[in-house]
C-alpha cells in the first residue's frame, strides 16, 4: 500500500453525545432546563436523527426525504436536512435550532478516537500518503487542526467541494489523484460498509471499524498498521 484514505466521523474522529450536545448549546444560550426534561429532549433530538455525526433518524420525515438523500452535496442542503430534523423537538427559546447546527462544526463538539494520531503519525513515518474522504456539508480541516492532526493529512476530499458522494467511486479516484496513488495500492478505512464500501468498485482495499462512542474504542484503528508495511525500508 502506498496512500491509506480515511472517513471523519465515526472513522478518526466521534461527534460528542446529544446530551452534551444540547447541554453546551444551553450553557452559550444562558437558557436554563431542568435536568430531567434536558435528558428526554436529548433523547427526543437522538430519536430525530438531528445531531449530524450521530445516530440516523428513526424516520425521515416525508417532507425532508428529498433534502435528507441529498444532504451532502452542499452546505445549504446539509443544513437544511438536519435543521429540518431539529426542529421537529420543541425547544426552549428561538434560535436554538440553528445553534444546535453552528455548535456540530466547532472542534470543541469532536474528539478524535484516542488511536487516531498514534496511527497518522505512524503512517508518515512509513512514507504512506493519507487523505480523508468525507460526506460531509461542511469543512472539517478545523477540526483536524485543533486537535493536532491536520500535520498527518496529505488531502482532504469532501463531498460538498464536489457534488459527489459515496459511495461513487469517483470521490475516491479524486482523493487518489490527489495523492497520486494508484487505487489497487490504496486502503479505504471507513465505518460505513455501503459508503465506504465503495472504494472497492475502484479497486482499493477496504477496511471497516466500528462507529462507538470514544471510550468503547480505545484501538480500533491499530489494525490498519497491520495492513499497511513500510512504503520504503527505515534506515538502520
Amino acid at each position: 500500500m502506498t496512500a491509506v484514505l480515511f472517513d471523519f466521523s465515526g472513522t478518526l474522529f466521534r461527534v460528542e453525545s446529544c446530551a452534551a450536545w444540547l447541554r453546551a448549546v444551553l450553557a452559550d444560550a444562558r437558557v436554563p432546563l431542568p435536568e430531567a426534561e434536558l435528558a428526554r429532549t436529548a433523547r427526543a433530538l437522538e430519536e430525530a436523527g438531528a445531531l449530524p455525526g450521530g445516530p440516523a433518524p428513526l424516520r425521515v420525515p416525508e417532507e425532508l426525504a428529498e433534502v435528507w438523500e441529498l444532504r451532502d452535496q452542499t452546505p445549504e442542503l446539509h443544513r437544511a436536512a438536519y435543521t429540518g430534523l431539529s426542529r421537529r423537538v420543541p425547544l426552549p427559546a428561538p434560535g436554538l435550532h440553528d445553534a444546535l447546527y453552528e455548535r456540530h462544526m466547532t472542534p470543541a463538539a469532536w474528539r478524535p478516537y484516542p488511536d487516531a494520531a498514534e496511527v497518522l503519525r505512524t503512517l508518515r513515518e512509513r512514507g504512506i500518503a493519507v487523505g480523508v474522504v468525507s460526506n460531509i456539508g461542511w469543512d472539517p480541516r478545523p477540526v483536524f487542526r485543533e486537535h493536532g492532526l491536520d500535520p498527518y493529512v496529505d488531502t482532504y476530499v469532501l463531498s460538498y467541494e464536489h457534488g459527489i458522494r459515496k459511495p461513487d467511486p469517483r470521490l475516491f479516484a479524486l482523493a487518489c489523484d490527489a495523492l497520486g496513488a494508484d487505487p489497487a495500492r490504496t486502503l479505504m478505512v471507513g465505518d460505513d460498509r455501503r459508503a465506504d464500501g465503495g472504494a472497492a468498485a475502484l479497486g482499493c482495499g477496504v477496511h471497516f471499524v466500528d462507529h462507538l462512542p470514544v471510550a468503547e474504542r480505545p484501538a480500533g484503528l491499530r489494525p490498519v498498521l497491520g495492513l499497511v508495511p513500510w512504503r520504503t525500508a527505515p534506515s538502520t
